[in-house]
């Protein structure tokens, strides 16, 4: 039996982090601990951010979804094309954050099947809504929490290519490489290659 995740609003702080991503796989693979991975992150500024406030805020998400991964997953985001990992990213995304995949899940992958390749602006409203009415820890997020994850939510679409441009709202559909797909479906994850419309 699976565990069922918790509503979260980490993504506010987290994003997409595609080099980021890259990073800690690459530090996980060269066996290093949680704990040593965020003393080098943060020590070392591996990922040469501005302000240490959001380093230390983006890191623990980053870890969850590289801890998502298996040894698999983790050498292909290593040896891989950038479209790849970015899918890789995109898995680990929907497997650490259950409001993120069950917006794939409803919004995009349903989009996709009925052959609807628009995203209109007032159907993430809706989303939001819905959810903030079906649960009441989502109904206690302020509004510039909501706003937040809005924005992150296209930013993802954006950098994974799921979304072709932000005004037009115009989808894509996203080919997922064959190992890759053979690999998530082969470990028993096949809603989330469902989930990305395939």
């Amino acid at each position: 039996m699976r565990m069922e995740l918790e509503y979260s609003s980490v993504l506010t702080g987290a994003s997409f982090l595609l080099y980021e991503f890259k990073q800690v796989v690459n530090l996980k693979e060269r066996g290093h601990s949680d704990q040593e991975i965020r003393t080098k992150v943060i020590t070392e500024n591996l990922f040469q951010h501005e302000k240490i406030s959001s380093l230390k805020r983006g890191l623990p998400s980053i870890l969850r979804r590289v801890n998502a991964l298996d040894e698999t997953l983790r050498q292909l985001v290593l040896e891989s094309s950038l479209e790849v990992v970015k899918v890789i990213n995109l898995y680990a995304i929907m497997k650490t954050d259950r409001l993120f995949l069950e917006f794939m899940e409803e919004v995009i992958k349903e989009k996709l099947k009925m052959g609807d390749y628009h995203l209109e602006k007032k159907e993430l409203n809706t989303y939001f809504t819905v959810k903030a009415e079906q649960n009441e820890h989502i109904a206690n997020w302020t509004e510039v929490t909501v706003q937040k994850l809005r924005q992150v939510y296209i930013k993802i679409l954006l950098e994974t290519g799921i979304l072709k441009d932000k005004r037009s709202g115009e989808l894509n559909l996203l080919i997922i490489d064959e190992q890759v797909k053979r690999h998530i479906i082969h470990i028993g994850d096949r809603r989330y290659v469902s989930a990305i419309g395939e």
